[in-house]
């Protein structure tokens, strides 16, 4: 057990541009900052190891991403191993879009859909945008560039300015993530569907209030950062065309205006894949059109619920529910214990190689011609764009995977496993369905554990069984790189390497 050092940073993601989005199939260009999207690094040393978490307002953390941070880092300093550092995204569709800027150190064979679409196009077709990006909008190139410049300034800052800390682990409630996959009567499900029908069964999976939290504290015992843990992911101004942090953004407003300027927020957004700021059941209408059919009802009706949560006033009701139970615990925060500044630390960094989610030749050969007869029925058209791809995005990636899976029986994944006293914390890189985080909290030996998704990464949803069955978007194998057989192993594994932090010590009720 070891004295804490804590320290803290915040970098804006705002470039001085307009950025192409990030976060759907069809694409948008930012037209003014909603709120600031920021990068915010807390790091940890004590009892012999170390951490640096970051959290940035994006959607995913590609590869590209993680290896440009680290080598970046790694210039500055030799005082932590590079690959003690962590980013996850809060999963904001109102952040950047990124590219690889350089080559990467390991070939990746994942093939994207949209360049399988391109393969099946006459030679002579053109592959164009839908919106038309001038000089006035950053390159996802230059913003990959940009995004690393800040994510290593921050983390570096907050290595530097560790010092001595109290914190304190505590939970709270706030309702913010429902499951957003709706099941009929005929055994399929949907993501975003629509409940006002009759042959709609059940919403597929539960939800999850809880809100794990840490209260960090200078040497003063004056706060000086938050550590919040929800399971769902920030996306109410998913089709919007403006940049902003989403509920997180307004969270942290407000965590400032009552508790003090200078405190930082660390976002984590727990296992949420098939979570969402939504009530499916309660259904309220967007306050203005949005091109998505997914989202469009032909038959809606008037509820009294929430505000729409497509909109800024949803946004603001999540992010002041957050805020509010953030606070409200703090004034009660004696309840859960006194403040520490000894702790165990253990961090591991793991590699685990996970069963790559397959598809079948017959699968793979249905893909195949229906990609073939899209191209042909659509033969007059002069261009095809990102439309074209979302039409095609499930066949896409079926051929994508059927390559892929010849070369791969495996996709390798990068977990973190921390122990910080009485709490564990897990990470993975996938948009991970809610019932996976529910069972390794359920089984831990922590007293309390935070699971944070979409971390060092990009891997995709990871359903469940059932979500396979139901099928539709987030369960099709083109979602993401795994499936339930390595759902299973992961949770397994995570468990494992937790419980082993905690092994032959008291971790029973009496």
């Amino acid at each position: 057990m070891g004295k804490i050092l804590i320290g803290w940073d915040e970098q804006t993601l705002v470039p001085d541009k307009k950025v192409r989005l990030a976060g759907q199939f069809y694409e948008r260009i930012s037209q003014y900052v909603e709120s600031e999207i920021t990068v915010t690094a807390m790091a940890i040393e004590a009892d012999g190891d170390s951490a640096i978490i970051i959290s940035a307002d994006m959607t995913n953390i590609p590869d590209f991403i993680m290896e440009g941070v680290r080598e970046e880092f790694a210039l500055l300093t030799d005082e932590i191993d590079p690959s003690k550092i962590m980013i996850l995204a809060t999963h904001t569709h109102t952040s950047h879009t990124v590219a690889p800027y350089k080559e990467l150190s390991h070939k990746s064979p994942f093939v994207n859909a949209r360049e399988i679409l391109k393969e099946f196009m006459p030679p002579e077709k053109e592959y164009k945008a839908l919106v038309t990006a001038d000089d006035s909008v950053l390159d996802p190139k230059d913003a990959s560039v940009f995004v690393v410049k800040q994510m290593v300034n921050a983390a570096y800052n907050a290595w530097k300015k560790r010092s001595e800390a109290y914190y304190l682990n505590a939970f709270g409630r706030a309702a913010v993530g429902m499951c957003r996959r709706v099941c009929y009567n005929d055994g399929t499900a949907e993501m975003w569907g629509d409940t006002n029908r009759g042959d709609f069964s059940h919403l597929e999976g539960g939800n999850d209030s809880g809100i794990e939290l840490i209260y960090v504290f200078d040497k003063e015992k004056k706060l000086a950062g938050v550590v919040a843990n929800i399971a769902c992911p920030s996306q109410i101004l998913e089709q919007r065309s403006f940049i902003s942090a989403d509920f997180w953004g307004r969270a942290k407003a407000i965590i400032r205006e009552k508790l003090g300027s200078e405190v930082y927020l660390l976002a984590l957004g727990g296992a949420g894949g098939d979570q969402c700021p939504r009530d499916l059941i309660r259904w309220v209408q967007p306050e203005t059109p949005i091109d998505d059919p997914n989202v469009n009802r032909p038959y809606p009706l008037k509820r009294v619920a929430d505000p729409s949560m497509f909109d800024i006033s949803g946004c603001n009701r999540a992010g002041k529910r957050i805020a509010n139970e953030i606070i409200s615990v703090y004034e009660d925060l004696s309840d859960f214990g006194e403040l520490k500044c000894e702790a165990k630390f253990e961090h591991k960094v793991l590699n685990i190689d996970l069963p790559l989610r397959k598809v079948t030749k017959t699968e793979y050969e249905h893909a195949v011609r229906e990609m073939e007869y899209f191209v042909q029925k659509n033969a007059d058209k002069p261009v095809f764009d990102y439309s074209d791809n979302a039409k095609m995005h499930v066949h896409s990636g079926t051929v994508a995977r059927y390559r892929m899976q010849q070369m791969q029986e495996t996709y390798t994944i990068e977990s973190h496993v921390m122990r910080l006293g009485d709490v564990a914390f897990t990470t993975n890189p996938f948009e991970l369905f809610l019932d996976y985080g529910n069972r390794i909290k359920a089984r831990s030996y922590a007293r309390q554990t935070f699971i944070a998704q979409l971390c060092c990464g990009q891997g995709g949803y990871l359903p469940t069984k059932k979500a396979e069955e139901g099928g539709h978007y987030s369960a099709y194998v083109s979602s993401g790189k795994v499936g339930h057989e390595g759902g299973d192993m992961f949770v397994r594994r995570t468990l494992k390497e937790i419980n082993e932090m905690f092994e032959g010590e008291d971790i029973y009720e009496k």
